[in-house]
């Protein structure tokens, strides 16, 4: 299987007093900071090695806190990591070509198997909802997005017996509708940070030329979500699925290699998935501005983020596992970008 991916990530400031520092061989991006009485702080970051790879498992004690440079003890702290779930929601849509080079292939039998176990090793951290595209206009629900593995497994079924009433591929068209769903299942979402992943199966190139290929790659430029694309067979393009494949593009030639590039694409959002991080902590500070510096050291490698917030009011008596409030909006995610 051909493989090409790789990864660069850049430090996030959604105010002016935020950085995202690089150390010694860990990228550690901040994605937000809350604040809130009587002395509770609580700072979501991404933890990656310099060349992109997630960092997943760290424990609390893995972190030392700093204020205004100087240490905060783990004892009074308090520090903990809390679980995502609680600020954050995670979606994934996974668009399927069931165009008539699909469906008269033999393949429709190891595509529903694959979707199958993506749909399942996906969901156990975040919603996945499946959709399929042919020749036509718009695109066809085949799951709406659920956390419950049955329900997807038993909607993905339905693919077996998809009927392509047009036989082409709008490739460019399918991708803009499926990102234009999930932005708007995140929209409906309650979580304060919510994150979206776009995954694109397909064994050909666009045909039905509906949607143009300028007017595809603004909307891929418009953009937050990360986009993965799995292309298998002789017709694939690397250079289109290439332009496409935001985050990671996954290709092989062999249509017996299904299953493996599907369950490649689902490891690495696993993985990826896990590399995020609630961190919280009670302050010391009951007054003032102040620089609260994090910083992470895992098997010889460290890094860093720094985050500035106002203790204004704050007091005793803090529970470091309390939900932090952070502003109800969806942040810029760390983009890992495909190198050409």
């Amino acid at each position: 299987m051909k493989h090409k991916f790789s990864f660069s990530i850049a430090a996030l400031c959604l105010v002016a007093s935020v950085a995202g520092c690089g150390g010694s061989g860990l990228k550690i991006t901040f994605i937000d900071g809350a604040v809130q009485k009587p002395s509770n702080v609580a700072v979501y970051f991404t933890v990656e090695t310099s060349d992109g790879e997630p960092v997943a498992g760290l424990e609390a004690d893995t972190f030392n806190i700093y204020e205004d440079d100087q240490i905060v003890s783990r004892h009074e702290s308090k520090q903990t990591i809390l679980n995502p779930e609680v600020a954050a929601e995670h979606l994934t849509l996974l668009l399927v070509d069931m165009s008539g080079s699909v469906t008269e292939s033999g393949d429709v039998p190891a595509i529903v198997e694959a979707a199958t176990a993506f749909s399942d090793k996906v969901g156990r951290q975040q919603k996945v909802a499946v959709y399929a595209f042919d020749g036509r206009t718009n695109i066809s629900r085949i799951a709406g997005f659920t956390s419950s593995g049955g329900a997807v497994e038993s909607s993905v079924a339905r693919l077996a017996s998809f009927n392509s009433k047009d036989p082409s591929t709008n490739l460019n068209g399918a991708v803009i509708q499926a990102l234009k769903e999930l932005d708007r299942q995140m929209r409906r979402s309650s979580a304060p940070l919510r994150f979206g992943t776009l995954v694109i199966f397909t064994d050909g190139t666009d045909r039905a030329s509906r949607v143009t290929r300028d007017e595809l790659y603004e909307a891929l430029d418009e953009t937050e979500m990360e986009i993965y694309v799995i292309g298998v067979g002789s017709e694939i393009d690397e250079d289109e699925l290439g332009a496409i494949a935001r985050t990671q593009l996954i290709m092989t030639k062999n249509r017996e290699e299904i299953a493996e590039a599907f369950a490649e694409a689902a490891d690495r959002i696993e993985a990826m998935s896990k590399r995020y991080y609630l961190l919280g902590y009670c302050t010391p500070a009951r007054a003032g501005d102040h620089i609260v510096t994090i910083e992470a050291n895992f098997d010889g490698k460290s890094g860093s983020l720094t985050y500035e917030f106002n203790a204004r009011g704050f007091g005793p008596n803090c529970n470091p596992e309390k939900k932090p409030r952070f502003n109800i909006r969806r942040p810029r995610a760390p983009q890992a970008k495909l190198r050409r």
